[in-house]
């Protein structure tokens, strides 16, 4: 097997250093402002998991069932080289432009074929079951890859809470459209706002996560704040960032990149270096780990499912891989 082992490294002995060191200091003088540095320390071993995120703390988190052991993507770069369209095409334009991004108060409705839908507030969210640390392997499709720390847990917890009808076949994720916060959304880069969607049995894998934080911590604005969809199985446009809406449907649903490049981006998007982008090979990848970007990155093969095929090739038995894209 390619991975299965679970990573049962403490936030704090996997982020780099300097962001670590920085962390601390910050908790203790919110600590020493309060009164005294153990004083501090009680309250937020106190906190709920969502007094926790607007403290701007680390997260209580538990280890997660999947997990690898490869190098980590250092904190600096998962959260400033990034892909969030709704903001810019640059990739290292998002941190700043997303710095004041409003991320209270949020909701996210839950609807469609369910027995039960549901307006989801983001501190319900965050208590709805423990936060689990989940080693992923990130891979985009534009052929640079990360292995990211998400915090978050299974889709599948928030979806059972609605009750899905037996003939929803399909997830829909609607992203937030606010062009006043995301200058992307001024230009018609694509049709706003962001869609993406699963078959509800991706939707239900284990693999699949509701993702609210990432080293340890509150998910950055410009890593998809403040609640996101991870699917490390599959290239990153999948995983839909900031999401206000989830709607289970009989149809699949037309996600965004599909509508706009239909010969370029499928709607399953499935990791298969056997299925290179009409403009590019998918044969390899550029890990960004920390050794310095484009030149010095180290190029490696790339696997199938993202090397995640142990847990999700049986989703895809039968199907030709090549059509279904």
């Amino acid at each position: 097997m390619l991975i299965n082992k679970p990573a049962d490294v403490a936030s704090s002995e996997i982020t780099p250093r300097r962001a670590y060191l920085s962390r601390r200091a910050f908790m203790a003088g919110a600590a020493i402002a309060g009164g005294s540095l153990l004083a501090g320390r009680r309250l937020l071993e106190m906190a709920s998991p969502a007094d926790v995120v607007r403290a701007g703390a680390k997260l209580s988190t538990v280890k997660g069932p999947f997990g690898t052991d490869e190098k980590l993507t250092p904190y600096k770069d998962v959260t400033t080289y990034n892909n969030f369209y709704e903001f810019s095409t640059d990739k290292g334009e998002p941190a700043q432009l997303a710095k004041d991004f409003r991320t209270r108060p949020w909701q996210v409705k839950v609807e469609g074929l369910v027995q039960k839908p549901r307006a989801f507030d983001i501190d319900d969210i965050l208590k709805l079951a423990p936060l689990e640390d989940r080693v992923y392997r990130h891979r985009c499709v534009e052929g640079w890859s990360m292995v990211i720390p998400w915090v978050g847990y299974p889709l599948s917890t928030l979806l059972k809470q609605v009750q899905p009808l037996g003939k929803a076949k399909y997830v829909e994720f609607t992203t937030i459209l606010d062009p006043k916060q995301m200058p992307g959304q001024r230009m018609r880069i694509l049709d706003w706002p962001y869609i993406e969607g699963l078959r509800m049995d991706e939707a239900m894998h284990p693999l699949a996560i509701l993702c609210v934080g990432l080293y340890g911590e509150a998910l950055p604005n410009q890593d998809g704040a403040p609640v996101r969809i991870v699917l490390p199985w599959k290239y990153g446009f999948k995983s839909a960032k900031s999401i206000v809406r989830i709607r289970l449907v009989e149809q699949q649903p037309i996600n965004t990149w599909n509508q706009a490049a239909p010969d370029e981006y499928g709607f399953y998007s499935n990791v298969n270096p056997d299925v290179d982008h009409p403009r590019w090979s998918q044969k390899t990848e550029r890990r960004i780990d920390g050794s310095g970007f484009f030149a010095s990155i180290r190029k490696i093969p790339t696997r199938p499912f993202n090397g995640y095929g142990d847990q999700v090739a049986q989703l895809y038995a039968g199907m030709d891989l090549r059509k279904y894209f």
